[in-house]
């Protein structure tokens, strides 16, 4: 791999412009954006570089050639290390106003140190720094919500508020967007975890809201400016709404829903957990009832029981090897190929090893073990594409 130069006036000319850098650290912030455009969220490989010998450095062993220990993250790593593709994350970053947070900064929210190296190497934000003093609740839920889990969702976030909680979640349709425009109806701060950058709003019908959200609370992602959601980011962004909050609140959820996958990173992080219950025949809340019996969850019923969680709840002290993100939900390598492929233009390995975080070699053999299963098309001139549904 070539190593885009890392010197201090190289990496102070590429920063220009960008909101929250700090004067006399810009090496170490730019090799931390490098590091942000090349690992995938979560990627704990890249954490434990980064923290046994710092950004820069880090940078350095992951360009070198030698086979070792880190040759096959490099291989993973090495289709995205290229100045260009951080030149373009920051260019939106300044489009879009978006505010860079780097650990050490005041605005880091301490909470998601606790993923250990699965922890961000930066974060993006448009909005206000919060009191992270404040006590905070993720409330989350499905998408295809039912007006019973709106409004039960909506007396809890309000409540919450008026009480001077945080109302964190992840601005989709659903319950999601319930929570953050009760909060925002009772005046309260709530926080959104996007997916993709947070210059590129989604859901696009919530943009609105999510302008709302950053007037008085603050939008925060782990991808860069410019980065699409994929149903592998919004798994992984699931940890920073569980690492976020004091406790956890599931309001609906089907049997194999994704918060589920909230609820699993809520247990392993020591959070504490609360699922409100729903009609026994409804399939919209099987995952709550899910969540009571098999992951010990508190039967939440009004505002009042989640004020007490919070009152009892732990500081968590998970160690960064026991986040091992066990669940349901939890999706394989194999989907990320399949997120970086089109149903319409064909994409050769190299650049679906781009767009998935993934070596070229990886992509390749879940590549041929899609084509099996007849989710992946191979055209005559080798270009890939998603299967027709």
């Amino acid at each position: 791999m070539t190593l885009p130069d890392l010197s201090t006036d190289a990496a102070r000319s590429a920063l220009l412009g960008v909101e929250g850098v700090v004067p006399g650290q810009e090496q170490e912030t730019y090799a931390r954006i490098l590091w942000n455009v090349i690992a995938e969220p979560g990627d704990g490989t890249a954490g434990a570089l980064i923290a046994a010998l710092g950004p820069v450095e880090a940078l350095r062993v992951a360009a070198e050639t030698a086979e070792d220990e880190w040759a096959a993250a490099r291989a993973r790593w090495a289709p995205r290390l290229r100045a260009d593709t951080a030149r373009s994350a920051l260019d939106g970053a300044r489009r879009s106003g978006a505010r860079l947070v780097v650990p050490g900064d005041p605005a880091w929210p301490s909470r998601v140190d606790d993923l250990g190296v699965h922890a961000p190497v930066a974060l993006w934000m448009r909005g206000r720094v919060e009191d992270q003093s404040a006590p905070s609740v993720a409330i989350v839920g499905a998408r295809a919500a039912t007006p019973y889990g709106e409004g039960v969702t909506a007396d809890l976030a309000a409540e919450l508020g008026a009480s001077g909680v945080t109302v964190v979640s992840g601005a989709a349709y659903g319950i999601d967007g319930a929570a953050h425009r009760a909060a925002l109806s009772a005046g309260t701060r709530t926080v959104a975890f996007l997916a993709g950058g947070v210059d590129r709003a989604y859901p696009r019908g919530h943009e609105g809201l999510l302008d709302r959200i950053a007037a008085t609370g603050a939008v925060w992602s782990e991808t860069p400016c410019g980065s699409r959601p994929t149903k592998w980011r919004f798994l992984s962004r699931n940890r920073l709404i569980a690492a976020m909050a004091d406790v956890v609140v599931v309001v609906e959820a089907g049997w194999r829903s994704g918060s589920l996958n909230t609820a699993a990173h809520a247990a392993t992080l020591g959070r504490e957990l609360g699922a409100v219950p729903g009609p026994i025949t409804s399939a919209a809340s099987a995952g709550c009832h899910r969540i009571l019996r098999e992951y010990g969850g508190v039967c939440v019923t009004s505002a009042k029981d989640v004020l007490e969680m919070i009152d009892c709840s732990p500081a968590a002290e998970a160690e960064a090897d026991a986040v091992d993100h066990r669940g349901e939900g939890r999706t394989d390598d194999t989907t990320r190929v399949l997120d970086a492929l089109s149903p319409r233009a064909a994409r050769d390995a190299e650049e679906v090893a781009r767009r998935s975080g993934l070596s070229t070699a990886q992509v390749q053999t879940h590549l041929g073990l899609a084509a099996l299963e007849g989710r992946a098309v191979r055209d005559d001139d080798g270009g890939w594409r998603a299967a027709p549904r």
